[in-house]
């Protein structure tokens, strides 16, 4: 998911040594930007400092979990669990799995859709190299909720390896710049979780949670000419757990999105053979909905989204490239 503390709540100022919020704030909307812009960047710094700081234990840590996976299915053992993975059969007598079945099958066809047809409002927003954003304009009760809808072309890395790394809870906090806690409430089951994402405050604005399920599957039928396979990941906000924030103060995010993703190779070649790196190229389709709740000025947000829903997809797919680059394929 991206950086969802840049889609937050309103203002927090002064007033009798009482912090308020709302939108009867008289700080202008370019100053909540601005303060904004100014706190996600320094949390970025601090990240990239603190990867530059630990880059070498970190990376052997990473090789050394990937390369176990890795082996461990090409070797044939897990063989069981490895062949249900994706398919969501060890999730279906969970409650939730009615719900995660239908939304999942909504979202795939909903990212399928394309941004040009019978006019249905998509603006394109971004258009950075293979990189493409649209979004429509939407509001509930005065609260931006504009879907968004994004393209890319990412070389080097294969559907299930995208899909793998947005979906695991471990690698999350090397990619997601303002996540502060990531608590798995239940492992329904290797390919489903139920999550409670906590992020770090970014002043002016409140502290945000998003309490949703995660799910991860692999696509058999439907597929577009030329791939070779496609995976999903789909995260839906559900009520289902009441679990509340873990102090008591964040502003709970409602969100829907799916991370679709297609495995394409070169003319002729298939699986089987023996491919190297140079000859994957996954496609992308990343689609989100979210619903910060509480206010925040309707131009800022859109400026804020403009500026970090590329920032995300840049950040997390080259993070992908550089995990997999000495890895074996994973299909």
């Amino acid at each position: 998911m991206p950086s969802i503390s840049h889609m937050i709540k309103g203002l927090k100022i002064k007033s009798k040594d009482v912090l308020v919020e709302g939108p009867h704030s008289t700080l202008p909307e370019d100053e909540f930007f601005d303060a904004v812009e100014t706190g996600l960047d320094k949390i970025e710094e601090d990240m990239q400092l603190r990867v530059k700081l630990k880059l070498q234990s970190q990376q052997s840590q990473i090789s050394t979990h990937n390369s176990v996976n890795a082996s461990a299915t090409e070797n044939g053992e897990n063989d069981d669990v490895d062949a249900e993975f994706g398919t969501g059969a060890l999730a279906r007598s969970h409650d939730l799995w009615e719900e995660i079945d239908r939304v999942c099958l909504e979202q795939l066809h909903y990212a399928r859709q394309g941004v040009g047809q019978d006019g249905n409002g998509w603006q394109i927003f971004a258009d950075e190299g293979e990189i493409k954003m649209y979004k429509r304009e939407e509001e509930v009760n005065g609260m931006v909720v504009d879907p968004l809808k994004a393209y890319h072309s990412v070389k080097g890395v294969t559907a299930r390896e995208m899909c793998h790394y947005f979906f695991m809870p471990e690698f999350r906090n090397e990619w997601e710049t303002t996540l502060e806690d990531c608590t798995i409430l239940e492992k329904i089951s290797p390919d489903t979780y139920l999550f409670l994402q906590t992020h770090k405050r970014v002043w002016p604005a409140s502290q945000r949670d998003a309490l949703f399920w995660s799910h991860m599957r692999k696509i058999t039928d439907g597929l577009d000419e030329g791939a070779v396979d496609t995976w999903i990941v789909c995260n839906n906000s559900t009520n289902y757990s009441t679990q509340e924030s873990k102090n008591g103060k964040c502003v709970r995010i409602f969100l829907t999105v799916i991370m679709a993703c297609q495995t394409h190779l070169p003319p002729g070649k298939t699986k089987a053979d023996k491919l190297t790196r140079d000859d994957l190229t996954c496609k992308v389709t990343y689609c989100s909905v979210v619903n910060p709740g509480g206010w925040a000025p309707a131009s800022a947000l859109r400026a804020i989204y403009k500026r970090e829903y590329p920032k995300f997809l840049k950040r997390f797919t080259s993070y992908v490239i550089d995990q997999r680059k000495d890895q074996p394929i994973m299909f």
